[in-house]
Parts: C-alpha cells; sequence; structure tokens
C-alpha cells in the first residue's frame, strides 16, 4: 500500500467514523452522568407548570421515556438507511444523516431555559435515528471502498469508533468535565461536535467506487475514485473485477428487505445475519454495563470512584477493539467470532458462581469484578465488530442495503427488548441472572464455528459463489463414479 493511498483510506475512515458510529456510543453512554440531574429538571418543570412535585413513579416513567427513545429512534433510522444509500449514495447519506444532529443539538442546548423536557425526548428520538442510519451506512461505505486484503480490518473500524464513543462520553460526563448539575445540557448538545467534524471533513473524500459503477454506471467516476483510495493510476485489475461484478448484477434492482427471506440463494447469508446479529444484542454485554456499577460497590469501591471504574471498562472495549482489527486479516473472521463466544461462556458462568458465592465468600466479589473486565474484553475481541462486516461480505451489491435494514432492525428491537426485560430479569433470576445470556453465547460460538463461510482474502465475486454452492448443493456436487462404460464401437 502506498504512502498516499495509506492517508486517503484513513481519512475516509475517520470522516466516516467520527460521525458515524463514535456518535452513537458516544450518546449512548453521555446519558448516564446526568440522570438524577435531567430527573430534577423534570420535576421542577412539572412543579413550575402545576404547582405541585410530580409523583416519583412518573418521574421514573419520563427518564425511561427519555432513555428508551434512543433505541426506538435507531429503529426508524435503520428503516430509513437502505432507501437513503440507494438514493443519495453512501457518502451523501452520512452527511444528510447531519440534520438531525443539528436538530438534536438545538434542542438539548435550549430545553432548561425553555422549561421543557419534552425537548430532551424529541432530541434522544432524532439522534437515535442518526445512529441508526449511522451504524448501517458506514460499514457499507467502508467495506466497500477498501481493498479485499483491508476490508476486514476497515470495516472493523466501526467497533473502535463505537468503543471510542463510549469512553469520551464517560470521561466528558465525569463530575470534573460536563457532568456537574448545571452542564447537564451542554453535555447533551456536545454531540454536535463530532458532526461538525465529519461535515467538513467528508466531502473533499470519494465516494464509494462499487456504488458509482453499480448503482450509478459511471466508469469515470469509478475509476478517479478508485486512483485516490488505491494511491496510483494502476487500478486496472480491481476496477476488471468490478465490472464483472456489474455484469453479475446486470438487470437487477436493488431487493428489498422482505425479498431477502424469500429469496432461496440468500438463504444461508440471511440465517447467519439474523443468528449473529440477533446473537450480539442478546449475549449480554450491554447487560454486563448496566450491572457493572452493583458489582463495584459490592467489592468496595466508593461511591464516587464507581465512575472511574466504569470508564475502565469503556477501555477494555476499545483496547479490544483495536487487536481485533489487527489480527482479522490473520485469523479470520470465524475464529474472532467463535473463539470470541466461547470466551465470554466462559467468563460469564464464572461471575455467575462469583456472584451466588460472594455472600459466603468476600474475596468472590474481586473475583466478579475481574470477569466483567474479561467478559467485556471477549466481547470486544469478536462479536463487536465481526458481526457489523457480516451484511457487507455475505451480500452483493442488490441485496446489501435490504440486508443492513434487517440487520439495523434486529440491532435496535433486541436493545430495546434487552433493556425492557432486564430489571424483570434481575428481579426473577437474581444472581442467576446471566444465565439465558449464556445460551445464547454457547449456540452463536456453535453456528460461528459451524455453519459461518469464511471471507477472509476473497472478492465479493468469489464469496458469492461459495455461498451459491452452500445454498444450492445438488448443482454443485461433484460427478459419481458408476464404474466402466462399454463404448459401443468395440463391444464384443
Amino acid at each position: 500500500m502506498g504512502l498516499i493511498q495509506g492517508r486517503v483510506l484513513l481519512l475516509t475512515t475517520c470522516a466516516a467514523g467520527i460521525g458515524g458510529t463514535f456518535q452513537f456510543g458516544y450518546n449512548l453512554s453521555i446519558i448516564n452522568a446526568p440522570t438524577l440531574h435531567i430527573q430534577e429538571f423534570t420535576n421542577e418543570t412539572w412543579r413550575a407548570r402545576t404547582g405541585r412535585p410530580l409523583p416519583d413513579h412518573l418521574i421514573l416513567l419520563v427518564w425511561s421515556l427519555i432513555v428508551s427513545l434512543y433505541p426506538l429512534g435507531g429503529l426508524f433510522g435503520a428503516l430509513l438507511a437502505g432507501p437513503l444509500a440507494i438514493v443519495l449514495g453512501r457518502k451523501k447519506s452520512l452527511l444528510v444523516n447531519n440534520v438531525f444532529v443539528l436538530a438534536a443539538a438545538i434542542l438539548f442546548g435550549f430545553s432548561h431555559k425553555a422549561g421543557s423536557f419534552e425537548m430532551i425526548m424529541l432530541g434522544r428520538l432524532l439522534m437515535g435515528v442518526n445512529a441508526g442510519v449511522s451504524m448501517n451506512i458506514q460499514p457499507m461505505y467502508l467495506g466497500e471502498s477498501a481493498p479485499k486484503e483491508l476490508r476486514g480490518a476497515v470495516a472493523m473500524t466501526s467497533a473502535i469508533f463505537t468503543a471510542l464513543g463510549i469512553v469520551m462520553g464517560q470521561v466528558v460526563g465525569l463530575r470534573e468535565l460536563l457532568g456537574s448539575p448545571q452542564d447537564w445540557p451542554l453535555l447533551l448538545s456536545s454531540c454536535l461536535v463530532p458532526g461538525l467534524l465529519q461535515l467538513v471533513s467528508l466531502p473533499f473524500l470519494p465516494e464509494s467506487p462499487r456504488f458509482l459503477l453499480i448503482d450509478r454506471g459511471d466508469t469515470e467516476a469509478c475509476l478517479t475514485a478508485l486512483r485516490r483510495l488505491r494511491g496510483g493510476p494502476d487500478v486496472a485489475a480491481e476496477l476488471e473485477e468490478l465490472e464483472k461484478e456489474q455484469a453479475a448484477c446486470e438487470g437487477q434492482r436493488p431487493r428489498h428487505p422482505c425479498e431477502l427471506f424469500r429469496a432461496r440463494a440468500l438463504r444461508r447469508q440471511v440465517v447467519s445475519l439474523v443468528v449473529l446479529g440477533s446473537a450480539m444484542e442478546l449475549c449480554g454485554n450491554d447487560t454486563v454495563y448496566a450491572y457493572a456499577s452493583s458489582v463495584f460497590q459490592e467489592a468496595g469501591i466508593p461511591q464516587e470512584k464507581v465512575q472511574y471504574a466504569i470508564l475502565g471498562t469503556g477501555c477494555c472495549e476499545l483496547l479490544t477493539a483495536f487487536v481485533s482489527c489487527m489480527v482479522i486479516e490473520r485469523v479470520g473472521r470465524r475464529v474472532l467470532l467463535t473463539g470470541g463466544y466461547c470466551l465470554m461462556t466462559f467468563w460469564g458462568s464464572l461471575l455467575t458462581v462469583a456472584l451466588c458465592l460472594q455472600s459466603a465468600l468476600p474475596w468472590m466479589s474481586y473475583l466478579a469484578v475481574s470477569c466483567i473486565f474479561a467478559f467485556i474484553l471477549s466481547f470486544g475481541i469478536g462479536p463487536a465488530g465481526v458481526t457489523g462486516i457480516l451484511a457487507t461480505e455475505l451480500f452483493d451489491q442488490m441485496a446489501r442495503p435490504a440486508a443492513y435494514v434487517v440487520c439495523g432492525v434486529l440491532m435496535w428491537t433486541m436493545l430495546f427488548l434487552v433493556g425492557l426485560a432486564f430489571p424483570f430479569i434481575t428481579e426473577g433470576l437474581s444472581h442467576l441472572l446471566y444465565l439465558p445470556f449464556l445460551c445464547v453465547c454457547v449456540c452463536a460460538a456453535i453456528y460461528a464455528g459451524f455453519f459461518l463461510p469464511e471471507t477472509k482474502g476473497k472478492t465479493f465475486l468469489e464469496i458469492s459463489e461459495e455461498l451459491r454452492r452452500l445454498n444450492f448443493p445438488k448443482q454443485h456436487r461433484e460427478p459419481t463414479w458408476r464404474g466402466l462404460e462399454a463404448i459401443g464401437s468395440t463391444a464384443l
């Protein structure tokens, strides 16, 4: 890879990520710091309107709506991402997506002065839409722009930016920075900064070459984009591969999400996407984050220091996302996924044992803390990043936007359901609350190990041909030997 190619590809990756999955992770974590401040603001606003305080259960209801409107907006954004990617293209969709960020930042910034908690709710919904669009289009854009030998590593940066956003949200939300009672409107509206960074950088970088050639039929624009991304004029071999892919898609139209479930030629791809996409949200990583505070306090960490321990969990996921990005093209997707889920099963089982015995054996609390960090490390090294690549690599150009719609709808629906059910699971199962999630990890490890095709180092055409053999095994079966046949002209 030349120096110019590395620079343009790196800038494209950073520009797409800072306003893409970074925003998702950032807005997922910054809402935790001002929880009590926003609840107090809600009560004061209601008292100013009606002359009486809002009952505690209604304050909790309003707060639950503020939190849950984010995944609901993500669901709307996921449905919007496919049509946007087809009509506007990958790069323009990411740029237009910042309209939601701008509107949300204005709502957050003026909500306190306006005395309106409804503005916070609407802002969270809009940020959810932004996250739903970017979570789908960013890996699609980067996966289509990268060369095959770097495709996995470049697409894995989506997980790196998500983890980086979570860590930055935890840092900015510290009491010493914007976590104070008077600064929460500024904390919520700080999402504008990544959006502005994307708006001033991404317009100067190339569009996806595959989109330009296969969807738009613009060979000249595709050639220009390839030369900028590859750092030289010698792109004939890659252009030839793209033209073959274009010929394979000729006469087809972009698929609707519902068509993916009816097409036999996409059966293995859809099953893999549904199984592993659902597993990523049902594996228990989000619940580990939610339960971490109580485990840290049980281990004797003071209440005011818990925020720093939680910051450490975010740093763990960021570290493993970097490691996974470095090794994915060497060990492959299947090894990372299978290994990640197996390690999560082991550490989750050990965590369950530690939680059950911590009342009898005090040192078990320290083991539980260690298991939380190990569980998050295991999630970051495989499922966190590799799952997002599947829709890019397993589906062709005509089915890829629809596949991301399905993946996004699954992700946001599961995220919403887990958040809704987790309090009841905690109350019903107590220290055994991770058992359902461990079952999911075991099933995901088995599927990834035995049924997921490896895509490391293969072109999109080679992947399509392998999947065709898997979906139509009878058509590609080797002819069986039936024994010697007599030739009519020489038979005695």
